[in-house]
């Protein structure tokens, strides 16, 4: 691990390419997100739908999610990832207006589903760019900046959903904050550079500084890579499969926890949807020290599966005791916002993972597979805790469920190569 002195280094594009970044991602994760405030102000009783159709509605957005990652995550290495993110701004904006314009639940889940494929290359294509503008020793850090669009846009949506919904009713959830959603474009293009070779508002000493830091990398990663450079070689790493499951298993808790959380809190505390609101900010406020916390602990030490792993060990152990404790309201309540701390803190330094095994020719497609499958967890979760509050007549059992899927992702982290604890070169194996 190379430490620098950050006094040393030229910063312009922790100011240019990461606000912009967040504040895109922060409209990506509103417009999938506040389904969870629909469907605990009226959605579900004006379209007839029953928890476990909720929890469908909620998690098929993944199953479209998935179909460009690979594709998306290719194009952004090796052409425009910036057009490509434009592009996608336009037609998921679109799509969740439309949500708002449904009548039954096979309409919402048609566009559930478009909405899922329209924002599926993003998040491949915005880790691309970052991989570019920022190398390893500073990658955790810029990761978790740029996460941190997630508390950001849950502290928005909470508040700003409950009062739409409590004003206007639940139909302009989507039709307002999608329409917010199409005016990102005006930002979008302005800001963003794909590459700092050829970014004119960068000056040269910090230009030297990210094209030979980055050079330097990847002729590490390809002294010890030689003949790994191919996809089909990649697919039949181990160490993918390894992540794609660590992910899989992450994202099961993160989105079981997040699209329940509104009605996981309405029946904690019998608070109106406003209130709901303004309660479910609390975790997300938390959720940005964690981010930044641990990946500052991992960049200084190179670290990255001691920080990986804490986090999401931490996760599971504070969303499982909001269970046992709900007797007690606010102790409980307690337990929910230490989830938000814990819930994405390990995400910044998970994506620092995959620079660190596979070359650049491949990093792109590795992060959209990745991506790709790993978020299926996503599907499951939401739709998972809606079989189990039917099937149990309790959200017990599918806390429980998220909190094992957790469980599992810490244990497959302990199994990462010794290339992601800092003290071997890149791409070694176990």
């Amino acid at each position: 691990m190379i430490q620098k002195d950050v006094g040393t280094i030229p910063s312009a594009r922790w100011w240019r390419i990461i606000p912009a970044a967040i504040l895109v991602y922060i409209f990506s994760f509103m417009d999938r997100t506040n389904i969870s405030f629909a469907m605990a102000g009226g959605m579900n009783e004006t379209l007839g739908m029953t928890a476990a159709l909720s929890g469908l509605a909620a998690g098929i957005f993944f199953v479209g999610y998935v179909i460009p990652q690979i594709p998306a995550g290719h194009f952004a290495e090796h052409g425009n990832a910036k057009q490509f993110i434009g592009i996608s701004i336009l037609f998921w904006g679109g799509l969740s207006i439309l949500c708002g314009l449904v009548q039954n639940p096979t309409e919402l889940l048609i566009i559930r589903f478009l909405t899922g494929v329209a924002e599926g290359g993003v998040w491949p294509a915005m880790l691309v760019i970052i991989s570019h503008w920022f190398p390893n020793e500073e990658r955790g850090r810029a990761n978790a900046f740029f996460l941190m669009n997630i508390a950001f846009a849950s502290i928005i949506t909470g508040p700003l959903s409950g009062w739409i919904i409590a004003r206007f009713g639940w139909r302009w959830v989507f039709i307002g904050e999608g329409a917010l959603t199409l005016a990102l474009i005006l930002v979008w293009y302005p800001l963003i550079s794909n590459r700092p070779e050829t970014t004119k508002w960068l000056s040269a000493a910090e230009r030297d500084y990210i094209v030979s830091r980055l050079a330097a990398e990847q002729a590490q990663i390809k002294s010890t890579a030689a003949g790994r450079i191919s996809y089909g070689a990649m697919l039949c790493d181990l160490n993918l499969w390894k992540l794609i499951l660590l992910y899989f298993f992450y994202q099961i808790g993160i989105y079981g926890f997040a699209m329940w959380l509104p009605t996981l809190l309405k029946e904690l505390t019998n608070t109106g949807i406003a209130g709901i609101g303004w309660l479910s900010i609390f975790p997300y406020i938390a959720m940005i020290f964690g981010l930044y916390g641990f990946a500052r602990l991992s960049d200084r030490s190179g670290n990255r599966r001691r920080y990986i792993a804490l986090p999401i060990l931490g996760f599971a152990i504070c969303f499982l005791a909001s269970t046992l404790f709900k007797s007690n309201i606010w102790v409980s309540y307690g337990f929910l916002v230490a989830c938000g701390f814990f819930m994405q803190s390990a995400s910044g330094v998970f994506w620092t993972v995959p620079p660190l095994i596979f070359s650049t020719e491949v990093a792109g497609g590795a992060r959209g597979v990745i991506n790709a499958l790993g978020n299926l967890g996503g599907f499951i979760g939401p739709l998972a805790v809606g079989w189990l509050r039917v099937g149990f007549n309790s959200y017990d059992a599918g806390v429980y469920f998220l909190t094992a899927a957790l469980l599992a992702g810490y244990l497959l982290t302990l199994n990462l190569p010794d290339s992601t604890t800092g003290r071997t070169s890149p791409n070694s194996k176990n």
